[in-house]
């Protein structure tokens, strides 16, 4: 299975994001908790480049809590600036805003010792399809600001947001990039959600989520699909285990493979099979 999609508006995107650089004072990266490596842009550290950076790991509520420590661990040891938050909830947004303050507090004390009129933090929120961006907006503001759904792609264009008096925030469209080098990196977009399921097999998809979950989460994905036994058992024949134990039958009582594949997805991106997450720091790749 080859997964790639780069829409004409991502490569515009791509330029929109480096040529309001110069305006911004941080940059915060958003990620998917769940996959962290998979879900972060490599061409975004060549855009923002020694622009000050947070990177704000979204859907914390979906991952693995102990994951997510290891991962905090790993972003404070390479001397990233880090913050988990649930977008939903609230969760982080407080922290992340104090986190702004902090990095620009010697920046603007300078300017105001040099007798500049006081101006707001500008920062912009860059990340793939589908990461959150416009319920972390949403929640940021405390307002809907931003138009949001939960297909990948729905922000088209650039538009300034003022979420107080201290804190000015430019939101642009997810940028996906021309080809993924990994598949693993293709195949954890298109479980999470990042890649729309009407251009992929999510058949095929869904197998191979539950290949992944055999190993990594067993004891969720048996309680969750009332599965007695995962042993030598392939993601197409867990698939059909689980349609059956499901009910997705057909005429002539085939398993409808294209129903359970739905609602394994459905049910993994909402959290119904647990909190997972699917990449740990030892799945980065060497640099």
């Amino acid at each position: 299975m080859n997964i790639q999609w780069f829409p004409g508006h991502m490569a515009k995107t791509r330029r929109l994001v480096a040529e309001n650089l110069k305006l911004i004072d941080v940059v915060i990266e958003l990620l998917d908790a769940r996959i962290p490596v998979s879900s972060k842009n490599p061409e975004i550290d060549e855009i923002v480049k020694n622009k000050p950076r947070i990177i704000a790991l979204n859907k914390s509520d979906l991952s693995d809590e102990e994951v997510s420590r290891e991962w905090s661990r790993w972003y404070n040891t390479n001397g990233y600036t880090n913050i988990f938050i649930d977008s939903i909830k609230g969760k982080g947004i407080n922290e992340l805003k104090a986190k702004l303050r902090e990095m620009m507090k010697e920046k603007l004390d300078r300017e105001k010792q040099k007798g500049r009129i006081f101006r707001p933090i500008r920062t912009m929120v860059v990340g793939i399809p589908n990461v959150g961006k416009s319920s972390f907006i949403n929640k940021i503001a405390g307002r809907a600001s931003a138009v949001t759904g939960d297909k990948p792609g729905v922000t088209r264009g650039k538009q300034w947001i003022r979420l107080n008096e201290e804190i000015e925030l430019l939101d642009t469209p997810g940028i996906l990039w021309p080809k993924f080098e990994n598949q693993l990196v293709g195949l954890n977009l298109a479980f999470t959600g990042a890649i729309k399921d009407d251009i992929m097999d999510t058949v095929e998809i869904a197998a191979a989520l539950l290949e992944k979950l055999s190993t990594a989460y067993p004891a969720k994905l048996k309680e969750r699909y009332k599965l007695s036994d995962l042993d030598g058992k392939s993601g197409f024949d867990l698939l059909k285990i689980s349609g059956k134990n499901r009910g997705c039958i057909i005429s002539g009582g085939e398993i409808d493979l294209s129903r359970i594949s739905s609602i394994i997805l459905d049910e993994f991106r909402g959290g119904k099979i647990g909190r997972i997450s699917l990449e740990r720091p030892e799945d980065r790749s060497p640099a």
